[in-house]
């Protein structure tokens, strides 16, 4: 299927230390540019299964620092919808091939950075607005979908979430413990599609060093690390990786 050759590991480490820093400190809401990446030098099916076991470690090990501080009407809300987002993912996995997942992965993460460019331009308006247990829930849905096929169910959250006016810390934590159940409810789909391999379970821990250094300085940066800096990074990487993932689909 794949080789833990060098070009893995030239992807793989900077991939999982940067979306271990997302996942313990920002949110998480970038931390599909390691699936992504990843998908660059091995198959999609394949880097799914590779990063959902350690997106899963890093939570459990950031867990502690955020226990309990999370806004829990929106968390249910967002998981009470993601069920539904994932069953419907697993069934358009079944049929589409591997180059549509590269093209929607590639048109999500440049997707995504045009949306946090209009928004930082004032394009969108980011009042607070009252709970919803409806729209948590659609977001939620959207949420389940991309995380399934891409783990980039970051996104569509960070977008709800935002709008409920949470603290850096609440924000954080709610991310956190979201997606650690929308996690949970990928490991059966994907085992049934036969997505987990010998192979990409010692891919996992060849590269759960590094997702566990990542989810490390993220703890330790989430107060520390001006926000623009890490993200204004990160908003590159996925544009390249993105457009590399579409070039890679249609040629």
């Amino acid at each position: 299927m794949f080789e833990l050759d060098w070009y893995f590991f030239a992807a793989g480490i900077p991939a999982m230390v940067f979306a271990g820093i997302s996942r313990g400190g920002f949110g998480g809401g970038v931390a599909f540019v390691g699936g992504a990446i990843l998908a660059l030098v091995v198959p999609p099916g394949a880097a799914l299964a590779i990063v959902l076991p350690l997106y899963m470690l890093v939570d459990v090990a950031t867990m502690k620092a955020y226990w309990r501080k999370w806004d829990w009407p929106s968390a249910k809300g967002l998981i009470q919808g993601a069920l539904p987002g994932v069953i419907f993912a697993l069934w358009v996995y079944t049929v589409v091939d591997a180059d549509f997942f590269r093209l929607l992965i590639g048109f999500v993460c440049i997707g995504f950075v045009g949306f946090q460019w209009a928004r930082a331009l004032g394009w969108f308006r980011r009042d607070d607005v009252p709970f919803s247990r409806n729209v948590a829930r659609f977001a939620g849905f959207v949420s389940g979908f991309t995380s399934f096929i891409s783990h980039a169910g970051g996104p569509p959250a960070t977008v709800y979430l935002l709008s409920q006016g949470l603290s850096k810390t609440a924000y954080q934590a709610t991310m956190v413990v979201t997606f650690w159940v929308v996690n949970w409810m990928k490991v059966m789909p994907y085992a049934f599609l036969g997505i987990f391999t010998w192979d990409t379970l010692i891919g996992s821990l060849a590269l759960a060093p590094f997702a566990l250094l990542g989810g490390w300085i993220g703890v330790r940066a989430h107060d520390v690390v001006p926000e623009r800096l890490f993200f204004g990074l990160t908003y590159v990487l996925l544009v390249l990786t993105g457009a590399r993932l579409i070039w890679v689909a249609v040629s």
